[in-house]
């Protein structure tokens, strides 16, 4: 198993048993009941790209690619059109259509308009050991300019170390099963962030942290976390089985994801230079319905 499935099954343990439940909830479900959480806050996770410790969850099949898909909306190639995010294979932004066609002045509508990446990338290649490398989604103007879903995963912090660019990542609420818990969509998609940027500017990705404020299970999914937890134990047992087996204590292979040697242009990386190695997710897919 990953760091990632230790980590996702004492997540759902603590939410479970200390979680606290929300009152007068903003989104609701598709037939309209409110969608209630239980929550904890300050939930924090780390992982080490370079010991080959990528977050990846093995516990149910993750939507890696398309998660990497919108990395490129945000960041490569900033947009907030629906259609130009279905046109690089991201489709699931409709429920929060604004009215034009947009999710509003958010995401990658942000970063193109105050050049975020263009100086991220100048700040790392100028200055690599200051300490003001922050890219923050959050802007006021944007805000209230328009309507639209604040974002989520809004904050990235950056640091050279020696060879290594290590990263932060701060997430105002996070859906812990649907995308923002260990080894999901938003940990895979931000972890690939860093592995093009270090590239980019001649780094090896190093340590990325990735912290969620306010994180979540919805009420509806609960049942879906005991299957995790379910999942998580029999997993464990398969593998000790395994060791015990072999007479050894020696772990199987962990998911890698790869990014090819030739991909050195942040700008130009396309999703097919992107492989994840040995990853066996378990089945079958556990539906999630969204709160929105």
């Amino acid at each position: 198993m990953t760091r990632a499935d230790h980590y996702m099954a004492e997540d759902i343990k603590n939410i479970l048993a200390h979680g606290y439940k929300d009152e007068n909830p903003r989104p609701k479900y598709a037939d309209g009941t409110p969608a209630y959480t239980f929550s904890v806050n300050h939930n924090v996770r780390k992982y080490d790209l370079s010991a080959g410790d990528f977050p990846v969850l093995t516990l149910r099949r993750m939507a890696w690619k398309t998660g990497i898909r919108e990395i490129f909306t945000i960041y490569q190639k900033p947009t907030n059109k629906i259609a130009e995010m279905k046109e690089l294979g991201v489709t699931w932004w409709d429920p929060w259509d604004i009215g034009d066609g947009t999710i509003g002045q958010r995401y990658g509508a942000t970063v193109g308009r105050y050049d975020l990446i263009k100086n991220l990338i100048a700040d790392i290649e100028k200055d690599p050991y200051g300490r003001r490398k922050v890219v923050s989604l959050w802007q006021e103007t944007d805000l209230h300019e328009t309507p639209g879903l604040a974002p989520c995963a809004f904050l990235t912090i950056w640091n050279v170390r020696g060879k290594f660019l290590d990263m932060m990542m701060v997430q105002r609420s996070g859906d812990m099963l649907t995308a923002s818990g260990a080894g999901g969509v938003n940990e895979i998609q931000y972890a690939a962030l860093l592995m093009m940027i270090a590239r980019h500017t001649g780094y090896e990705p190093g340590v990325f942290t990735h912290m969620v404020a306010n994180e979540q299970i919805y009420d509806r999914h609960v049942g879906q976390a005991n299957e995790l937890l379910r999942r998580f134990e029999e997993r464990k047992k398969e593998e000790s089985a395994g060791a015990a087996g072999n007479g050894t204590a020696e772990l199987p292979k962990q998911p890698a994801l790869i990014l090819k040697p030739d991909a050195k242009d942040f700008y130009s990386i396309t999703i097919d230079e992107f492989e994840m190695k040995d990853y066996d997710p378990m089945t079958p897919q556990l539906k999630l319905e969204l709160g929105i």
